[in-house]
């Protein structure tokens, strides 16, 4: 389904019926990271993924003051969805956490993967084998250089900074740097809509939460979660051993099993 809001046509698919899951995929990939998820969810529940802006196969002309929430609205407006339990990843997170503090009406409840979170506080000093990859992504940014860029972006998101670049291979690598060197190529969207921080309101979400994160993901990330799951009221946190910031990607049982379960409790 084309889903059309402002000047973006969203790109979007669904799969099986029952419950609704809204998936909101993260900054480095687009909705093909959903698959191995959608197939354990299997038919019996209702799963409408879809390209953001700047990814995958969505179309747009560049606007200023688009809005992420406002786009998953229209998506769960297309489809005819009232309130959906929403899956976001990293980017997709930080959109997630804040549609449900915008539109609480459209949450039945949240699970963040990774989640970024608007108004965290800053990263802070990185180790220096983060840091270094780091300073090598900017410099072959800067020098026109995607493949490496594509490869470093590889390292630190799926196989995790601190670990040996190909830890994740075959099949799952290739579908990783198709969807993030599509993203690296994206023409700007536009500058998007200045929205209330979440970090210091993230008290104020009145639904069920689960909270994901791999243990080879990155330490801010890690941190923030644990932040996330203590402020939330009743969420959860479930760490997961052997995984970087993309295990739904690299189809860890663990995190697809996770889900699952939380969908089902819903």
């Amino acid at each position: 389904m084309i889903v059309t809001n402002g000047n973006a046509q969203l790109l979007a698919e669904e799969r099986g019926t029952g419950t609704p899951v809204l998936l909101v995929h993260a900054g480095v990939t687009d909705r093909r990271s959903w698959r191995p998820l959608v197939e354990r969810l299997g038919d019996g529940v209702r799963c409408v993924g879809y390209d953001a802006r700047g990814y995958g196969e969505t179309t747009y002309e560049a606007e200023d003051g688009w809005s992420p929430v406002a786009d998953a609205v229209a998506v769960l407006d297309a489809h005819g969805i009232g309130r959906a339990v929403v899956v976001g990843a990293s980017m997709g997170g930080r959109a997630t956490i804040d549609l449900a503090l915008a539109r609480p009406d459209r949450v039945r409840g949240l699970v963040l993967i990774g989640s970024a979170v608007s108004g965290a506080p800053p990263v802070g000093e990185l180790p220096s084998e983060i840091a270094a990859l780091d300073t090598a992504g900017d410099a072959a940014y800067d020098a026109g250089d995607l493949d490496e860029v594509n490869a470093i972006e590889a390292h630190v998101w799926l196989d995790g900074p601190l670990e040996d670049e190909g830890r994740v291979g075959g099949a799952t690598r290739e579908l990783f740097l198709a969807m993030n060197r599509r993203a690296l190529e994206a023409e700007d969207p536009g500058e998007q809509a200045v929205v209330p921080p979440a970090w210091d309101r993230l008290d104020r979400i009145g639904v069920p939460v689960l909270v994901l994160v791999g243990d080879l993901d990155l330490p801010h990330i890690r941190r923030n979660s644990g932040h996330l799951a203590s402020v939330i009221p009743g969420a959860r946190l479930v760490e997961l051993p052997g995984v970087a910031h993309l295990p739904h990607l690299e189809g860890d049982p663990a995190t697809l099993d996770a889900i699952a379960e939380f969908v089902a409790s819903l």
